[in-house]
């Protein structure tokens, strides 16, 4: 009897409204303002005492459900001893957004790379709050070669081809990828091309790793 299938619990929704509208105001100053209360290790009750606010009142101010004068935001800044400005400064920051037009990516020469061989960076996007860096890549291979050095790094990596068939190593194991598929790996584990079936070959690599290694 076939064993059942388990299906996985997303962490986040991607159609989520109401957690993606960091562009509102007063979402942003509710997320500083209870990041900066539990950084003082304060409780929603201890800062009510400090500021005079009903306890109701400061939880609707950090879910971002009411719109707070500018001397009650003074008043809260300074129960948590920080800078007034500093309340809006994930509204002010600039969110990363990169659009490379076909043709336009980034070529790569990276360990391995190969005559006919040809790695090409999609966008980048260096330090930001999520703590993680995402390399997109599209790689072409467009002739044979007789070995194939396997790679080696932290993070995961996620391969989508696009065109072509090749033989691709994880570990220990073979898989034969073709247009359509998908890979998704741990790529601590060499990785890399094994045989090429099926040339020219195209496929995505993205990779994505912790942005303090």
């Amino acid at each position: 009897m076939p064993s059942p299938v388990i299906q996985p619990v997303l962490q986040q929704d991607p159609h989520s409204l109401r957690e993606n509208r960091e562009n509102v105001l007063e979402i942003a100053i509710g997320r500083q303002i209870r990041a900066y209360r539990k950084q003082m290790n304060m409780t929603v009750s201890e800062v009510s005492k400090l500021t005079g606010l009903s306890i109701g009142m400061v939880s609707k101010i950090e879910n971002g459900n009411t719109s707070p004068s500018l001397t009650t935001l003074q008043t809260l800044a300074n129960a948590l001893s920080v800078p007034l400005t500093s309340f809006f400064r994930q509204y002010e920051e600039q969110r990363a957004c990169v659009h490379t037009k076909d043709g336009e990516g980034v070529e790569v020469e990276g360990t391995g790379t190969r005559a006919g061989h040809q790695y090409k960076l999609l966008g980048h996007v260096g330090s930001n709050d999520s703590g993680v860096i995402v390399e997109p890549y599209l790689i072409s291979l467009t002739s044979e070669s007789d070995t194939f050095q396997t790679f080696q790094h932290s993070g995961i990596e996620t391969i989508y081809m696009l065109e072509g068939a090749v033989t691709y190593r994880h570990g220990d194991e073979l898989f034969e990828l073709r247009a359509g598929d998908t890979l998704f790996f741990d790529s601590d584990a060499p990785h890399g091309p094994e045989e090429l079936l099926e040339l020219p070959i195209r496929y995505l690599a993205i990779i994505s790793y912790p942005q303090n290694k």
